[in-house]
């Protein structure tokens, strides 16, 4: 038997069909795994690492149903923004313990995040004297509108797609496997069914063959579908809600020393040399709803009306959304948009995770994944390594 001090093998990576995959041999209590963790997100990604340094030595199975990081889901999207302009006091110290390993995987940049204000805050100073230095970005806001503005000058900019590829990398060198292509499902008992996919010729996306596991816990890690599945594969209904968020693109200069700027639920990130916007998320989308684009004097646009309603009316206050740098798009497809989990169906709630079973927990990131989604992660390991 190996000594439990010395350092595990690499785990394996199934990437496709052409990869021969045998589960291990099952234990006498039946399972083939310690942790399956299905979804390589942000959330997946950092809590199978977590599991490799919190539990060493165990059987560990991340599944995704594409490729590496994933490729439709929040992650991509996401702004990649760490500042704790916006959380409470209390959650500052889960903040700073996601930002060390935002530095360890992320590969951020700093970048300053300054909140605009249309009255004095508290510890604000007039807008002109806060984005002094930074007249790109004054030149995008009215300073009589947004008068006043509140600093965080540690805040970074990083990309979750390279935080989880960085993470999973690190946890397959201490030890996890990895499925990639393979659509997962949980069932009771710490049942897992594993459809391993592939592509045919005229590009219909089939089941190659499909698996049954076992592991003595699953985490569920999907995101914005995770309570979907844990209503229709374990009969389990939970609070949490998912909406439809879209980026559009304002073709405005900026540098890589530009500020991130935050108007009234409106997020301006500096990226390649222009912005990419991150609107507010009001509310939970209703069940079976499906995001259509809008209409701004009666030309289409590929921006679902709300988020379109939004931008009209903080056009006062940032005469740059009223210009040709706003790009709307002609189609639903000209805007990128994905579906972002809302903890508790609430889009200011913290990353969350709860036991839907006794062998099966949820991990949710949310809005709030970028600040405090790798302490989430982190905790949940540590419990799960407890039991």
């Amino acid at each position: 038997m190996t000594p439990a001090s010395d350092p595990p093998a690499p785990g394996q990576v199934w990437a496709h069909v052409g990869q021969p995959f045998t589960p291990p041999a099952a234990r006498p209590d039946g399972t083939h795994y310690d942790f399956i963790v299905i979804g390589a997100g942000r959330m997946g990604s950092l809590l199978t690492l977590a599991l490799t340094r919190a539990a060493p030595q165990t059987r560990l199975l991340l599944i995704e149903q594409g490729g590496l990081p994933n490729e439709e889901g929040h992650t991509i999207l996401a702004p990649g923004l760490w500042t704790t302009a916006h959380l409470t006091h209390d959650q500052h110290a889960a903040a700073h313990a996601s930002r060390a390993l935002i530095e360890e995987l992320g590969q951020p940049t700093p970048r300053p995040h300054i909140t605009l204000h249309t009255h004095p805050a508290p510890g604000s100073v007039p807008t002109a004297d806060a984005l002094e230095g930074h007249p790109d970005s004054l030149a995008l806001i009215d300073p009589g509108v947004l008068t006043h503005a509140t600093t965080d000058p540690h805040a970074l900019a990083y990309r979750p797609g390279t935080l989880a590829l960085n993470a999973t990398q690190t946890a397959i060198r201490a030890g996890a496997h990895l499925m990639l292509n393979t659509r997962a499902a949980p069932h009771p008992a710490g049942v897992v069914t594993a459809e391993r996919l592939t592509v045919t010729n005229t590009h219909q996306i089939i089941t190659h063959e499909t698996h049954t596991l076992r592991a003595r816990h699953v985490i569920l890690a999907t995101g914005a579908d995770a309570p979907t599945q844990a209503e229709h594969h374990l009969g389990i209904h939970t609070r949490h809600a998912r909406a439809y968020q879209q980026t559009p693109h304002l073709n405005a200069p900026s540098t890589p020393t530009s500020p991130t700027l935050h108007a009234a639920g409106l997020t301006l990130n500096p990226q390649h040399g222009a912005y990419t916007l991150h609107p507010a998320i009001h509310h939970r989308d209703p069940h079976g709803y499906a995001p259509t684009g809008g209409h701004l004097t009666g030309v289409p646009t590929g921006l679902r009306r709300e988020t379109l309603e939004d931008l009209v009316a903080l056009m006062d206050a940032l005469p740059t959304l009223a210009t040709p740098a706003l790009h709307l798009g002609r189609s639903l497809s000209d805007i990128p948009g994905s579906w972002v989990a809302l903890p508790h169906g609430n889009p200011h709630a913290p990353p969350t995770h709860e036991p839907l079973d006794p062998h099966t927990t949820l991990l949710l990131g949310g809005p709030h994944a970028d600040t405090l989604g790798p302490h989430t992660a982190q905790e949940l390991a540590q419990q799960l390594a407890g039991t």
